[in-house]
């Protein structure tokens, strides 16, 4: 080939290079003058603080006893109640015979716990893989406080298992630090139908999880402006 058949080579324009003004920092999360932690996670209109004290047992353990805290220091603090809150639930209906009951469990909870029946959506999904990716959009719906997952993995004969019950932790995990809503993970993952039937008590135990998140974010945010 000629030199005369040679393409000419594209140069790019030179570009000034970016000067950072003393104390600031280059980056999408720059923009922290009001000092909200939250100021990336709008929240929905029903996260609101509800100004109730903690019930006494309403909280989620395992071992019996609360947290002692020393006097001298400030404590943020969520309270499970839900007037004034809009929640989503996200249900499996692989093992329906499992996640029916969780979901009436739920449903009795939330109900229990002050949340009105039109205020709580309910999303069934095909299976637990995609409880994760139900709850994100879900969350960034902002109409709702908390999102409620429920599901059931029983251990079969191959590792099939494993995958399943990893990837819809984490996945539940995701969309709740992506979108800044609480997301609890009323998900049982057993050995056998008659261990998760023990265990459909666990959704009104996630409920009460998502609630309490929902209030103490709430009361987060108010902090944080005053």
């Amino acid at each position: 080939m000629s030199d005369s058949d040679e393409q000419p080579v594209q140069t790019s324009p030179t570009t000034e290079p970016v000067v950072t003004p003393p104390g600031e920092s280059v980056g999408e999360d720059t923009d922290e003058s009001s000092g909200d932690p939250f100021e990336g996670w709008p929240a929905a209109q029903s996260a609101a603080v509800i100004e109730d004290a903690p019930q006494d047992g309403a909280s989620v353990e395992h071992v019996r006893g609360e947290v002692d805290v020393p006097d001298g220091y400030s404590v943020l603090e969520g309270t499970p109640l839900g007037h004034r809150r809009s929640v989503g639930v996200v249900v499996s209906r692989f093992n329906g015979g499992v996640t029916n009951k969780l979901l009436q469990s739920a449903l009795e909870a939330l109900v229990e716990a002050g949340v009105a029946q039109d205020a709580i959506t309910v999303m069934p999904v095909p299976g637990a893989f995609e409880l994760p990716l139900a709850a994100m959009a879900l969350a960034k719906t902002r109409r709702y406080a908390c999102i409620v997952a429920l599901g059931a993995i029983v251990r079969g004969d191959t590792p099939h298992f494993d995958y399943v019950a990893s990837e819809c932790a984490s996945g539940l995990q995701l969309a709740g630090i992506e979108t800044g809503v609480p997301v609890s993970f009323g998900v049982l993952t057993v050995d056998n139908v008659a261990q998760a039937d023990a265990r459909v008590h666990k959704a009104a135990e996630a409920v009460r999880s998502a609630l309490e998140m929902a209030d103490l974010f709430a009361r987060l945010r108010a902090s944080a402006r005053s």
